[in-house]
């Protein structure tokens, strides 16, 4: 697998990428992946030699009008119509924890001349849809670099803004208000994870986590927090809010898995928005050649 970076990615391209020319080798990763055995180097190298289809770009109208964003509404179409007078600036980012110096952090002092990436990314929701979206940002390592977290740090937290008045969809009980979510600290260094800050060129929409999400490529969907207003360095497990809501089907890693269902559906295949076939989901949703190692040894079936 190929992934390409700023200097020879326009936003408007993206690598291709097949599914599988081997469906034998796809179920014997997939099942090493459930079963978490540890993946040596030629089946992760197995799962890079795809060919025969491209993944296109999802047009722009439809990454930002058909998303999920609780705060804005449980319907995949209520978050454009009701954040489109959220005013995202100014914005503060608190930084608490294991870190040299707690304290907040004005927008552009966390993210000022930090180099800005464009990267174009396969992005897969739990519910087993996915979208191919350009992405604008920084590294999150970083901007946690740039904090400058204690060696005790193992994970890092993150919290969404909670302010009912801008936000109407947390004057309802659907989630355990203010939204959360977690990474350990290797996933949130690792260069392929994003804070995003723009999409197709743009600064970000409102409805997509104005003006600050994180992109985690290899993940489910919601893990992508948005509207972050707080980071938080710990050396435990912090709890998250869809694992805090419903432990049994959305836990703490969300890597993608084809071979482990959620209780409800199957996770094998995907539909890709704009497209009428489903397609064979890739474990860790096509990233495995960078990510896998990450996992070594672990039951991912457990650790899900």
């Amino acid at each position: 697998m190929l992934i390409r970076h700023p200097d020879d990615l326009p936003s408007s391209e993206i690598t291709p990428e097949g599914l599988y020319q081997n469906r034998r080798a796809f179920v014997g990763t997939a099942g090493a992946l459930a079963l978490g055995t540890v993946l040596a180097p030629s089946a992760v190298q197995a799962l890079s030699h795809t060919g025969g289809q491209e993944d296109k770009v999802t047009p722009e109208e439809d990454a930002t009008s058909y998303n999920n964003f609780y705060e804005f509404g449980t319907d995949k179409e209520e978050p454009k119509e009701l954040a489109k007078d959220f005013k995202p600036m100014p914005w503060t980012v608190t930084v608490e924890g294991l870190v040299k110096a707690p304290r907040p952090y004005a927008y552009d002092e966390l993210l000022g001349r930090l180099p800005v990436q464009d990267r174009t990314y396969r992005m897969r929701c739990v519910e087993a849809w996915s979208m191919v979206i350009p992405w604008q940002g920084v590294q999150l390592s970083d901007i946690i670099k740039r904090v400058e977290p204690l060696p005790s740090a193992k994970f890092v937290e993150f919290t969404t803004l909670y302010d009912p008045k801008r936000m109407p969809g947390q004057r309802r009980a659907v989630l355990p208000w203010p939204y959360k979510e977690g990474l350990r600290m290797d996933e949130a260094m690792h260069p392929l994870t994003l804070f995003a800050t723009g999409m197709y060129g743009k600064p970000l929409p409102n409805q997509n986590g104005a003006p600050l999400r994180l992109v985690t490529p290899w993940k489910y969907g919601f893990k992508g927090i948005k509207s972050i207003v707080k980071i938080r360095f710990t050396d435990r497990m912090p709890n998250t809010t869809w694992n805090d809501a419903n432990p049994s089907e959305y836990g703490f890693y969300a890597n993608v898995n084809p071979a482990v269902d959620h209780p409800r559906w199957s996770q094998a295949k995907e539909r890709r928005i704009g497209e009428f076939l489903r397609r064979n989901t890739l474990p860790f949703n096509g990233y495995a050649d960078q990510v896998a190692s990450l996992y070594s040894g672990m039951d991912l079936r457990k650790f899900y």
